[in-house]
């Protein structure tokens, strides 16, 4: 099919900025889509111009009853980095359509910056939990961040300064490629009360203070990282139980008797783009969930209260299932078992009598391996010390198909 729809890339110099081939796209489409401060340089000369709705999906809708016309969508940089390019590419093939970039701001800001693009992390906060700037903290990391104005360059820089992260230099680049464009540069531990324009980057250069708290990239993070109540997948168990849940990008696990979420966060964690959905029945580990995911940096975490196998029920399958609750329910298990596809994998770790003998009986008729865990911890004996035993955990894992 022809194209018809045309995603241009706009810079904050609007369409008077724009090459000759991306301005003549602009001129022959019949209708033309973009944010207000995108549409105004343009005179309508007998073709229609459209806001973007909220929720935008409003407007796709709209494109859709268009098709075949000349239509053109007004984008800020580059339409395929965190831009409205790739949600359009959900709705229309890329053969109707044609994608001109212009450079986007994590390419700007790394030419003001001096920084090589390919060593720091790029991500948007833009209509997104400023949170997911966590799992990135770390020292001597840079970040480039687009924002959703200047409360997200506030609310990096409180999660910076409560990481012990306060001296992090912080460069807020503002109107980048237009008239009004301005770089303020300031440490985290001083953006209280100073003003930003609302359309502008962050780029964070991390810088650990003396108290700083430090997040490994493997999977394992310290028990006491997560608010619990004791029914937690202890540190040594849950980086051996990660091991063979095997996080791939993309992929979704089911975290079945979620506890605190301590297994499904660092699913999420180890692998881009990787989901989880935590199924648990208990209200106040459930405010523990949520509450860990927000301050580990993985707010998109998804929760279903409820009890198993019915909780289960309707949900999208998964590539990966931990059963860490109800290991001896075999109800729970036939349910879990169904919904994995071929190739799919399941893991789960018991450490009752009843829970081991259902695993025994499961690796009999499924296959896949039987592992004991016994950790072994530092503890006072009197005045002296010595390595107290923990449960032994008996964990099997096993591939369908």
């Amino acid at each position: 099919m022809t194209p018809w729809l045309s995603v241009v890339g706009v810079g904050d110099d609007g369409v008077s900025g724009l090459t000759p081939a991306a301005r003549a796209l602009v001129d022959a489409a019949e209708i033309v889509v973009g944010a207000e401060r995108l549409l105004e340089g343009l005179v309508p000369e007998g073709r229609e111009l459209h806001a973007w709705s909220s929720p935008l999906a409003q407007t796709i809708a709209r494109i859709e009853g268009w098709r075949g016309r000349a239509v053109a969508v007004l984008a800020s940089g580059d339409p395929m980095h965190f831009g409205v390019g790739c949600t359009l590419l959900r709705h229309f093939p890329i053969e109707e359509m044609r994608v001109v970039p212009a450079p986007s701001a994590f390419s700007l800001a790394a030419a003001r910056l001096g920084w090589p693009l390919q060593e720091a992390e790029c991500l948007s906060l833009h209509a997104r939990p400023a949170a997911l700037i966590t799992p990135l903290i770390a020292p001597g990391a840079r970040i480039l961040a687009l924002t959703e104005g200047a409360k997200t360059v506030r609310e990096v820089a409180t999660i910076l300064r409560r990481r012990g992260f306060g001296p992090s230099r912080l460069t807020v680049l503002e109107h980048m490629g237009g008239a009004a464009e301005r770089a303020v540069a300031l440490k985290a531990e001083e953006v209280s009360g100073q003003p930003f324009a609302e359309f502008n980057l962050l780029a964070v250069e991390c810088v650990a203070g003396p108290n700083a708290v430090l997040f490994p990239q493997a999977p394992g993070l310290p028990d006491e990282s997560f608010r619990h109540d004791g029914q937690i997948t202890k540190r040594e168990v849950r980086a051996v139980t990660l091991a063979a849940l095997a996080p791939l990008p993309g992929t979704l696990l089911w975290d079945v008797g979620a506890g605190c979420g301590s297994v499904a966060i660092e699913w999420m964690l180890a692998a881009r783009g990787a989901a989880a959905i935590a199924f648990e029945r208990d209200e106040k580990r459930i405010d523990f969930i949520a509450e860990n995911a927000l301050c580990l940096g993985v707010p998109h975490l998804e929760v279903v209260p409820g009890k198993a196998p019915e909780s289960l029920a309707g949900q999208p399958p998964p590539a990966a299932i931990f059963l860490g609750g109800a290991v001896s329910d075999e109800a729970v298990f036939e349910a879990c078992w169904e919904a994995l596809n071929e190739g799919g994998r399941l893991v789960a770790n018991a450490v009752t009598l009843e829970g081991e003998a259902a695993l025994i009986a499961r690796q009999t008729r499924f296959g896949g391996d039987l592992v004991r865990i016994d950790i072994a911890h530092l503890a006072p004996v009197g005045k002296k010390r010595a390595l107290k035993p923990r449960m032994s955990v008996l964990r099997w894992r096993v591939v369908r198909g």
